[in-house]
């Protein structure tokens, strides 16, 4: 322990030890107080900020109101949706559906509350013009002040309580039924418009025609859209393959400064805002910012002034 204290008094080099003691003290506690060292450094951004909440709806069980049906061998479950349609005449067994997934930044379902007054449509051929809700197909945002059920499909996700899904809504689709079997469904690729259509991207497309295997949704939305070229553009129907269907996958990319916490709430709706409320708030925000910056213009100040008092009592106490 050379430097520092003896048994009968200072032994040479102990001011030096103890001033470089104290000098690394200093050093270390201006570090810890102003953040510079310490784990757990969140960058900016990777916080999950998200510009709308997820929308959380559970699956209709059987005995709701629009549980459909389930196979007995526990291999599918339908629910009920009041845009599906059969047509007439009923030319055979072909079936499809056309839906559209939207998802916040952080791959969540949503149902649009964010881009109030936007639209998503998708066209498609005349062999659905029967339906009156296809040849395109359109869905507005918000879709709970336009739809009686704004999410009406379970698309993504497994849970061994249900036999596709995971027992969460997360899209919104139409259904066709009775086209013959031999028919062939096309969609275009989506298009965006509308108050807020530059807050929304089209993440890509899934298609799957599961030949009587089921729609596959142990997939991420977003992860297995593909872009329209690779995705299909449309399928054909085969006696061992009478459904196929497509998903579009729209994702909010709003930005950074508009957007919130997960578990918070909007801070400003530039749709429905009084201007002179927002100013008032801002210049609030920025007084209140102004003076947390005075508050906080030195961090750690006090234990900074603790570590330098005890170094220059502790050199004093060995210069006399």
């Amino acid at each position: 322990m050379a430097g520092l204290l003896g048994p009968r008094g200072p032994i040479p080099g102990g001011r030096r030890g103890l001033l470089a003691l104290g000098l690394g003290l200093v050093v270390i506690a201006s570090l810890v107080a102003t953040g510079a060292v310490g784990a757990g450094t969140v960058a900016q951004g990777s916080n999950g900020n998200v510009s709308e909440e997820a929308h959380v709806e559970p699956a209709p069980e059987p005995g709701d109101p629009y549980f459909e049906a389930a196979a007995s061998d526990g291999s599918w479950v339908s629910y009920e949706n009041p845009r599906d349609e059969y047509r007439s005449p009923y030319l055979g067994d072909g079936s499809g559906k056309v839906c559209v997934t939207l998802v916040n930044e952080n791959g969540d379902p949503v149902v649009g509350e964010s881009v109030p007054n936007t639209s998503v449509t998708i066209p498609t051929n005349d062999v659905t013009s029967w339906h009156s809700h296809a040849d395109p197909m359109t869905v507005d945002f918000p879709m709970t002040d336009n739809y009686e059920r704004p999410l009406d499909a379970d698309q993504f996700g497994t849970s061994p309580d249900i036999a596709q899904g995971d027992g969460y809504m997360d899209s919104h689709c139409i259904e066709l039924h009775g086209l013959p079997e031999d028919a062939t469904v096309e969609y275009g690729e989506a298009q965006i418009t509308g108050e807020h259509a530059d807050r929304i991207d089209v993440a890509g497309y899934i298609q799957q025609v599961p030949e009587g295997d089921g729609w596959d949704t142990d997939i991420d939305p977003v992860a297995a859209a593909e872009p329209y070229a690779d995705a299909g553009g449309g399928w054909t129907y085969e006696t061992d393959a009478s459904h196929g269907q497509v998903v579009v996958v729209l994702q909010l990319d709003a930005p950074a400064d508009e957007r919130l916490e997960p578990g918070g709430s909007n801070s400003t709706d530039p749709t429905k805002n009084d201007p002179k409320e927002s100013n008032d708030s801002q210049q609030g925000a920025d007084t209140q910012s102004n003076e947390d910056e005075g508050d906080d213009e030195m961090p750690g100040f006090g234990v900074l002034a603790a570590v330098v008092a005890l170094s220059v009592a502790a050199l004093a106490r060995h210069r006399g």
